[in-house]
Parts: structure tokens; C-alpha cells; sequence
């Protein structure tokens, strides 16, 4: 077994900066026409060529997921915060089309873990907060499912959160991309103790369940960024996040790429390695290689390309 790069970002930690060149030039390299051609059994990229038509589709999949469900045969959607976009959009489709949603199941895929337990809605941060006020609590009461179907993950029900995976069926979980290749917050681990020579592998990554979570640096930066006005200080440092074995017992895994959120290498890196069936921990999103129904969903404009230039 080679050894492996320290990484680039910290030492401490395992990242995609650990990788091998040859695969992150390769990554680099890729235009929009060699992304669409990674398509391949399992594994669906889409484009969409107007952030209205992006964010409309991504809305759809809660709504047309909803409808599905049943008292017999109970479905939901796990869905994230980052993207939002979508969720008011969700809202604005079942009250307009009067779609009864009162059976779905809404499963929330992450929340900031402080002081001992989930951060309380009246956090500014609080991803519970957000989608009630985004969505939730938009959805005509007469239309809505109940707060029951509800299932916002705090410190205390991590473990009936992930059972109820056996009992609902996910037909969805919806995500983004974090720069440091997540879904939800399943982050690389940290450089340490039996995991300093080679990160986990892909079959023991897998086995990893709803938990609290060690926030990578990158992670901190970029909600710093996007969320926080740049209050790296401010952002917490760990988290509660849905595993890759709930992942697994999803029928569908979505992801969506604006553009905004992982950066043009980063959104060219995950198609290639799930593509070719290059699973490595060190990049979390690569280890959906091994899923048998991934979507991939670009905003044409917000791939970009990865030349190298001053501003």
C-alpha cells in the first residue's frame, strides 16, 4: 500500500488534497461534454442551463416524493440545508396546485451539535428553524403532513431517527456538495491513531450511522462563507449527521451542484471518482460509487472551468 500525501488544507485531518496527482489533474481537465459523458449504469448526470429550471426540478422531488406516500406504504424525502433554493419553491408548488402532502415524511439530513446537544431554533444557524420558516411552515395546514412526519434531528433521538429508515421508505435523499466533498456532514476523519496512515476504507466508512460528527476545517470555512459573514469563530464545530447507512437503505441519492457551494474542481472530482468507481474516504461523496442509484444535477453555467489565473 503507497503511502499517502499529507494533506494540503491540515495535517490533521484526511482530505482530497491526500489523493494522487494523476487523479486530481485528470479531475481538472474535464469539460462540461466529458462530465455528461460519466454517465454510466447507477449513476445519472443531468444539466439544466437556467438556475429557475435548477431549482424548480429540485423542488419537484420533494412534491412528487410526497405524493407517493401512503398510510399503507408510508415515503419521504431526506433533505438538506445548503441548498435552500428549493424549499420555498416546495411550498409555493403543493399550496398552488392544492397537493395533498398530509402522508409524506420529511427526514432533515443534518443540525449543529453545542454544548451537549442540537442547537436550539432561536440559534441563528439553526437548520430546523430554517426549514420550517422556508417551507414548513408555508405549507397550507389543510395541505401539510403533521409535525409527527417531521423528523428534525436532535442529540437524544439519533437512534429512533435511523430506525425509522426501516419503517418509512426513503425514496430521496437530496444534498449538495461540500467543499470537502461531503453529503450531509459526513466529513473525512481526522489523521489520527489507527487512521494515520491510510484513512478508513470505504467498507468501514459505510458502516458509520446517524451521529455527532467532528467538523474538517474546510467545512468550518466554507459555512463560515456562505452562512456566517466569514465568522470562522462563530461557526460550530460539530454536528449531527445522517450516516452512509441510512444512505444506503435510500433508494435514490440526489445531488445538486449550483456551482456555489463546492467550487468547479471540486464538482468535476466526486463525477469522476464515483464514475470509475474510485471509492476513497478521504473524499466522502466517492464512496456514493458504490450506491446503485446516484443523480448527479449541474447548473450548465456554474461548471465553469478550472484554468489557473490571477484576478
Amino acid at each position: 500500500m503507497s503511502e499517502r500525501k499529507m494533506s494540503s488544507i491540515n495535517n490533521g485531518w484526511w482530505d482530497y488534497t491526500t489523493l494522487d496527482d494523476e487523479l486530481l489533474q485528470d479531475a481538472a481537465k474535464l469539460s462540461v461534454r466529458d462530465i455528461g459523458e460519466l454517465s454510466r449504469p447507477g449513476f445519472t448526470i443531468h444539466f439544466y442551463d437556467s438556475m429557475e429550471e435548477f431549482h424548480v426540478a429540485e423542488a419537484m422531488e420533494y412534491v412528487s416524493t410526497w405524493a407517493k406516500s401512503t398510510d399503507d406504504s408510508p415515503a419521504g424525502i431526506c433533505g438538506p440545508i445548503g441548498p435552500t433554493e428549493q424549499l420555498p419553491l416546495v411550498a409555493r408548488i403543493v399550496n398552488d396546485m392544492e397537493i395533498d402532502v398530509s402522508k409524506g415524511h420529511f427526514w432533515a439530513m443534518d443540525e449543529w451539535y453545542v454544548n451537549g446537544r442540537e442547537v436550539p431554533e432561536d440559534h441563528p444557524l439553526s437548520f430546523t428553524r430554517a426549514d420550517k420558516e422556508l417551507c414548513f411552515d408555508r405549507i397550507e395546514k389543510k395541505l401539510k403532513m403533521p409535525d409527527s412526519n417531521l423528523h428534525f434531528l436532535r442529540a437524544d433521538n439519533m437512534e429512533a431517527y435511523s430506525s425509522l429508515y426501516d419503517d418509512v421508505k426513503c425514496l430521496v435523499m437530496q444534498g449538495g456538495q461540500g467543499e470537502v466533498k461531503h453529503w450531509a456532514f459526513n466529513d473525512p476523519l481526522p489523521r489520527s491513531g489507527k487512521y494515520f496512515e491510510q484513512p478508513p476504507s470505504p467498507e468501514e466508512y459505510r458502516k458509520l450511522t446517524t451521529r455527532i460528527v467532528d467538523l474538517h476545517p474546510l467545512t468550518i470555512v466554507q459555512n463560515a462563507r456562505t452562512s456566517g459573514a466569514g465568522q470562522v469563530h462563530a461557526v460550530p464545530k460539530k454536528a449531527i449527521s445522517v450516516g452512509p447507512r441510512e444512505t444506503w437503505k435510500s433508494k435514490k441519492i440526489s445531488i445538486w451542484h449550483p456551482g456555489v457551494h463546492d467550487n468547479v474542481f471540486g464538482i468535476r472530482l466526486t463525477a469522476l471518482m464515483i464514475s470509475k468507481n474510485i471509492a476513497d474516504s478521504s473524499v466522502p461523496m466517492s464512496l456514493l460509487a458504490g450506491h446503485p442509484n446516484v443523480h448527479f444535477h449541474y447548473y450548465r453555467p456554474g461548471i465553469g472551468s478550472c484554468e489557473t489565473e490571477m484576478h
